[in-house]
C-alpha cells in the first residue's frame, strides 16, 4: 500500500509545494502557504484501478449533429448577453468581484428575474443572514419575487436540502464560507473550496440544476482559492468597477457556451443596477470642451464596439524617479508607448510625472488601444487638444509601425453613430461601408507625430 504525504498548497494562487515556506513561489504571497491533509491511496485505485473492468463509452464522431442547449433568458439583455444568450440548464457559473463591488445585488437581482420567468430558483447566504438578504431585495423592489432563501454554510446540509426541493437555479454566497465535514480543514481554505466546488458542480451536472457560485478575489484582483475551481465551472464571469464610478462591468473571461470577453455594463443608482444599454454614449457623456490629454478611443468588447475616452496628464516631477499612474489601462503596455516615443520618434518624457485613466472605470486592455494612448500622452505634453469629432485606434509595434486591427468596419459604425466624422487609423485596415467619416491611414507612430503634433 502507498503510503500518502501531505502536501502544502498557497491559498493565494494554488500552487503546490512540497513542503512549507513563508513565501509562495509562484505568486510571492506570504504566510499564504497551508498544509492539506494527505488523500487516501489505498485499496485498487493504487494498482491502475486492481483490473478492475468499467463500462464502455458512446463514441461519435465530429460530424455528428446535436441540438444547442436551450438556454432561459432573465430579460436583463445584459446579464443575458455576458452569458452568451442566456441560461443553460446543468450549468455551472463563477461569479468574482472586490468586496462590496455589488455582486450579491447583481445576483439577487438576476436569480429574482430568472424566478419570474418561472424557473424555481434558491439563494443561499453563507455570508449574510436571511433577514438581511430580504432586507436588500426590499431595497431593491424585489420582495415579491418567488425566490426561496437560505442561510446555511455545511456543505452537507445544503446538497440535502437541493436534492429535496430540485430547484432550476441555485445561488451559492459564497464558496469560501462553504464548509464540508469530510475535509479537514478551516473554511476558506484551499481543500474546502476545492472539495466544495467540486460536490456542488458534481450535483449541478447530474442533476440537471444550474449553479452560480459566487467567489472573492485576492488583492491581485484573481478569484481566491485554488485555479482548479475555475477549470471545474463553465463559466467564470468578474464583476469589476471603481468605487469611486458608478459604472460596473461584468465580463466574461471564460464561457463554454458562448463568446469569451463579452461585457455587460451595468449603472449602480439607489435602487440597485441598472442595465446601460448604449455604454459607448454613457461613457462619453461627461467629454465637455475639447481639452488637452483626451483621447477617444474605439475598441472592441468581446464582440460588442465600445467607445470609451482616454486621459493623460504630464506634469513636471520634482523627483528623482517621475511617477508613472495607470488606471484602466496595462501599465507595462503603457511603458512600452513611452519608450517607442521616446526613442523612434525622439520625445522624451524623462522628468516627467505621467497620469493615465480611463473614463467611466472601464478597463481597456487590448493593444489597439496603443495609438489613442499615444495620442493622449502627446496631447498633454504639447498642451494641445485633439479635435473632438475624431476617434483613433491601433497598435504600436516595437519599430514604431502602426498595424492594423480586427473588426474596424464595427468600431467606425459605433463612432459614426455617435457623430464622430474623422477617424485615424493603420495603413493597410480594410475598411468598407464607411463614407461618412473622413479616414486617415498611417504608416507609423513618426507619421502621426508630425501631422498632428507638427514634430517628429
Amino acid at each position: 500500500m502507498a503510503k500518502a504525504s501531505a502536501s502544502f498548497t498557497c491559498t493565494e494562487c494554488g500552487a503546490v509545494h512540497r513542503k512549507w515556506s513563508g513565501r509562495c513561489d509562484a505568486c510571492g504571497a506570504w504566510n499564504a502557504i497551508v498544509e492539506e491533509a494527505p488523500l487516501s491511496v489505498s485499496g485498487p485505485a493504487s494498482k491502475s484501478l486492481g483490473g478492475a473492468k468499467g463500462r464502455r463509452i458512446d463514441l461519435t464522431t465530429l460530424a455528428t449533429e446535436e441540438a444547442p442547449p436551450p438556454r432561459t433568458l432573465c430579460g436583463m439583455a445584459e446579464f443575458d448577453r455576458v452569458l452568451g444568450g442566456g441560461l443553460v440548464p446543468a450549468s455551472a457559473i463563477l461569479v468574482g468581484g472586490d468586496p462590496g463591488i455589488g455582486k450579491s445585488t447583481l445576483l439577487l437581482q438576476a436569480v429574482a428575474a430568472f424566478a419570474r420567468r418561472g424557473l424555481k430558483c434558491l439563494y443561499i447566504s453563507g455570508e449574510e443572514a436571511s433577514a438581511q438578504v430580504r432586507m436588500r431585495a426590499a431595497r431593491l423592489g424585489l420582495a415579491d419575487a418567488p425566490v426561496q432563501l437560505g442561510a446555511e454554510t455545511n456543505l452537507r446540509d445544503i446538497l440535502t436540502t437541493l436534492e429535496a426541493e430540485r430547484p432550476d437555479l441555485v445561488v451559492i454566497d459564497s464558496i469560501q464560507t462553504m464548509w464540508a465535514d469530510m475535509v479537514e480543514a478551516a473554511p476558506g481554505s484551499v481543500s474546502q473550496v476545492r472539495a466544495a466546488a467540486h460536490e456542488l458542480v458534481t450535483f449541478a451536472k447530474s442533476r440537471g440544476v444550474s449553479v452560480v457560485l459566487v467567489g472573492h478575489v485576492t488583492k491581485e484582483g484573481q478569484i481566491a482559492g485554488p485555479r482548479v475551481v475555475e477549470h471545474m465551472v463553465d463559466t467564470v464571469l468578474y464583476f469589476e468597477g471603481e468605487r469611486g464610478h458608478q459604472f460596473r462591468i461584468l465580463r466574461a473571461v471564460k464561457n463554454r457556451f458562448g463568446p469569451a470577453s463579452e461585457i455587460g455594463v451595468f449603472e449602480m443608482t439607489g435602487g440597485g443596477l441598472a442595465e446601460v444599454a448604449n455604454p459607448s454614449a454613457l461613457f462619453l457623456s461627461e467629454r465637455g470642451q475639447p481639452a488637452p490629454g483626451s483621447a477617444v478611443f474605439a475598441g472592441i468588447e468581446g464582440t460588442r464596439p465600445v467607445l470609451t475616452e482616454i486621459q493623460a496628464l504630464v506634469a513636471p516631477s520634482s523627483l528623482a524617479s517621475p511617477r508613472r499612474t495607470v488606471v484602466g489601462l496595462d501599465s507595462g503596455r503603457v511603458s512600452t508607448i513611452l519608450a517607442v516615443l521616446e526613442s523612434r520618434c525622439g520625445i522624451p518624457f524623462a522628468g516627467l510625472d505621467v497620469f493615465l485613466n480611463v473614463a467611466g472605470g472601464l478597463k481597456v486592455l487590448e493593444p489597439a488601444a496603443d495609438l489613442a494612448l499615444a495620442a493622449a500622452l502627446l496631447s498633454a505634453r504639447e498642451d494641445v487638444a485633439l479635435p473632438p469629432d475624431l476617434v483613433i485606434f491601433g497598435e504600436i509595434s516595437l519599430s514604431a509601425a502602426l498595424r492594423p486591427v480586427g473588426q474596424a468596419e464595427n468600431r467606425l459604425k459605433e463612432a459614426e453613430k455617435l457623430g464622430f466624422s474623422q477617424a485615424i487609423l493603420p495603413v493597410g485596415t480594410k475598411v468598407e461601408g464607411s463614407a461618412g467619416m473622413a479616414l486617415r491611414k498611417l504608416p507609423d507612430l513618426v507619421t502621426f507625430v508630425g501631422d498632428m503634433f507638427g514634430a517628429g
